[in-house]
């Protein structure tokens, strides 16, 4: 077993609010896994910040007539409020315009280039005559030459998800201008990637097909069977981290040399505000790495970034880097450029209260294995038909049974049945499952088996029928609400990583303070008689036709 877990969420570029699309990517199942981890008392990091030196970021600053630093200072604090507003658990959320991340990425790039890692080469690159500047790979778009998509950038199709140059374009166009950039001559440096082919083969491509994501372990594939490419970690651009030796001036350091290293300086600044050492997080041996990120950054994370730890020497490689596909938004791509999007802060304001029912929503249709689609109106019809209907009822039908019968004290049990033991097992048995899903990356199988949990303790009241044996088997009835207590009071510990809320709140009203080896190891019960349980509360209400009807209309009518 590791001895501590270093958990990384992709860092958001702080140019725009947060949508559902990266929720379902990215943050909810990374907060769930360290949730969880929590809960089994690990030693847990996990990290996260504002990444500020994308191109993005300077086309944002550029279109709006402001400086990039007031691009980044306006989103990050929207985007900090609204992780914090949803439940997003992070030790550390840093920014990659603070010092220590520059410090952190200016001495990682001295030391690879005083290790001879980097070549040094003149190349031809697109320039925009008529703004007289280079133009990053963002600020190029034209022709896929892989999948023929007519809007790719310069860095990337995200149709087809293929790496790309900016001179690999077909047609390409400047975006700040519109013009046909020219070739124009320039220094870079480069990391030789193709140096490293048999490293990634031996540690991806044979060490881990079994245990990493299908969707992972086939990109990876696909772009060594294409054969790596050296690839530029500086840019011509006036906005990022300067290139920190002889011969750098006027460039910075490539967005993706640069956003990887936030999380060591993030966990650095976290490390430094608890008074512990960084280093065993990052350069242990028996810690375990995981980064959490959308299938776009796969080739981030899964070659640069290691081939760059690798060549530093004392850092650890990523266990596994469970990459989510794409969520779609009701039968159309998500676009924050057209503003197909539901942004999360807009949804806190919509439904106040209701963090968990997008959370269970975006986790039972994760796009784990392939593109899905979030609507509103499957949104409305889990929250209906299972938090309402199945979880919250099941809870409020037994808090409110305790309290009619027995004035809010747990009953004593009487004798267990066949039944009885059956449903009580489950607590156990269950709680084994959601470990093996969590453990595997597998959250939206864990949100079913959760909520299967709560079918059961519906089924068995609903069986069991206690509100008819009241005067003539009165012992009976104890024994029938002490059991779906048991369940209730399960439910209230295995919900907390998916739905921390809904989790809280059924722990006050029951008065529970148990943990989730407790309920792994079921074996006394969860709530002992005589316990007194607070008045019942609805976890969950219904959503109506109106509210979607609304959110339907948003869309429709915010669409640019």
């Amino acid at each position: 077993m590791p001895k501590r877990y270093t958990i990384t969420a992709a860092l958001p570029y702080a140019n725009g609010p947060i949508h559902i699309g990266h929720l379902a990517g990215v943050y909810i199942p990374a907060d769930t896994y360290a949730r969880y981890l929590r809960l089994k008392n690990r030693d847990v990091a996990f990290i996260c910040g504002s990444d500020e030196h994308g191109v993005a970021i300077d086309i944002k600053a550029k279109n709006e007539g402001k400086t990039p630093k007031q691009i980044i200072d306006y989103y990050d604090q929207i985007i900090r409020k609204s992780f914090d507003n949803f439940g997003i658990s992070f030790d550390n959320y840093s920014r990659t315009s603070s010092k220590i991340h520059h410090e952190t990425a200016s001495e990682i790039f001295i030391e690879l280039h005083e290790k001879k890692k980097f070549s040094i080469k003149e190349t031809e690159q697109l320039f925009d005559p008529q703004v007289k500047s280079f133009l990053a790979d963002r600020f190029v778009v034209g022709i896929c030459p892989i999948c023929k998509n007519d809007e790719a950038y310069g860095d990337q199709c995200e149709s087809c998800g293929s790496s790309l140059n900016g001179t690999d374009l077909i047609n390409p166009k400047s975006k700040l201008s519109g013009s046909q950039p020219k070739l124009r001559k320039t220094k870079h440096w480069f990391l030789p990637l193709d140096k490293y082919e048999g490293f990634i083969k031996d540690w991806i491509l044979k060490g881990h097909k079994k245990d990493w994501r299908p969707n992972v372990y086939g990109q990876v594939k696909s772009w060594i069977d294409n054969g790596l490419q050296a690839r530029a970690v500086t840019r011509d651009l006036d906005w990022g981290i300067p290139v920190p030796v002889d011969g750098g001036e006027e460039k910075v350091l490539y967005v993706w040399f640069d956003a990887p290293i936030g999380y060591i300086s993030s966990t650095k600044e976290w490390a430094k505000k608890k008074n512990i050492d960084w280093k065993p997080y990052w350069q242990s041996h028996d810690t375990k790495l995981v980064h959490f990120i959308g299938k776009d950054n796969i080739v981030f994370h899964c070659i640069i970034f290691p081939i760059i730890l690798k060549n530093l020497g004392s850092y650890v490689m990523p266990e596994n880097v469970p990459a989510n596909e794409f969520l779609n938004l009701e039968g159309n791509k998500i676009s924050t450029s057209k503003n197909w999007a539901v942004w999360l802060h807009e949804y806190l304001e919509d439904f106040p209260g209701k963090q968990d029912v997008l959370r269970y929503v975006l986790t039972a249709n994760a796009p784990e294995t392939k593109d899905n689609d979030f609507t509103w109106k499957e949104f409305q019809t889990r929250n209906n038909s299972e938090l309402v209907a199945i979880f919250g009822n099941f809870v409020n039908r037994v808090m409110v049974l305790t309290h009619k019968y027995y004035k809010g004290k747990v009953p004593i049990s009487g004798k267990i049945n066949q039944i009885d033991q059956e449903v009580l097992n489950s607590i156990k048995i269950t709680t084994s499952e959601l470990e093996k899903k969590i453990e595997q990356y597998q959250f939206r199988a864990y949100s079913q088996d959760l909520m299967n949990l709560a079918r059961i303790g519906n089924k068995y009241l609903a069986d069991q029928e206690p509100w008819k044996l009241v005067k003539q088997d009165p012992i009976r009835v104890k024994t029938i609400i002490n059991t779906a207590l048991q369940i209730a009071a399960a439910l209230a510990v295995l919900s907390e990583p998916l739905l921390p809320f809904t989790s809280q709140k059924m722990k006050s009203m029951l008065n529970l303070n148990v943990g989730w080896d407790e309920v792994a190891n079921f074996k006394n019960p969860l709530l002992l008689k005589g316990k007194l349980l607070k008045k019942p509360e609805l976890l969950f209400t219904k959503i109506e036709d109106a509210t979607v009807k609304i959110q339907l209309e948003r869309l429709k009518n915010n669409i640019i």
